[in-house]
């Protein structure tokens, strides 16, 4: 499903979605479908620039704290027609790689995009077999090479981003990977845990 599209960048690797609402389309996405942790493709029907991870949230509300005049707590549509509702929800999206197709299979190059996503790039959920596609390499082999990139890039919740992401794709993976996965989790836990108590 869409969610949005490129408004702006921080860098060239945390880029700002901006979520489409009932001015921009009849089934504008609920709340549920842009959750923290949320994988994420940014891609035209042209092309696929670059997977990402949802890790921060602002809702944008410039009439707050206006403290202009206002004549009714209800406008009156007569008298104000042209009135449009100026608030947004913007998504902060760590850029963790792209998703590849060879023949009949996906596969994920992970790390930093090398391109530059252009602005009004609209913005997807991603299924789960894309998600699984994205976590294998040319080799079909499971690979999560992006773990120390999210620690760095995931603003003030890289920690926790980082813990979910974890727990979400443990289960497609098998075996001793899924096995290392799981140790990786506890140990970044207990690193959280002991942290807090400091």
């Amino acid at each position: 499903m869409r969610l949005g599209k490129v408004v702006r960048s921080n860098s060239h690797c945390d880029y700002i979605i901006q979520l489409d609402d009932e001015m921009d389309v009849v089934d504008p996405p609920q709340a549920d479908d842009y959750g923290f942790g949320s994988f994420v493709k940014l891609e035209t029907e042209d092309r696929h620039w670059a997977v990402g991870l949802i890790y921060n949230s602002q809702l944008f509300n410039p009439a707050f704290l206006n403290t202009g005049p206002r004549l009714v707590s209800n406008p009156d549509p007569f008298f104000t027609p042209d009135l449009i509702q100026e608030t947004h929800v913007l998504l902060w999206t760590v850029l963790i790689g792209t998703l590849n197709t060879a023949g009949k299979q996906s596969y994920g190059n992970q790390g930093i995009p090398a391109t530059v996503v252009p602005v009004n790039t609209p913005v997807w959920t991603m299924a789960a077999n894309e998600v699984y596609a994205f976590h294998r390499n040319e080799d079909q082999q499971p690979q999560l090479s992006y773990y120390s990139h999210l620690l760095r890039s995931g603003g003030l919740f890289a920690s926790q981003l980082v813990e979910q992401v974890l727990e979400q794709v443990s289960d497609l993976f098998e075996g001793s990977d899924r096995r290392a996965l799981e140790i990786l989790r506890k140990e970044l836990l207990w690193k959280h845990t002991m942290g807090m108590m400091r």
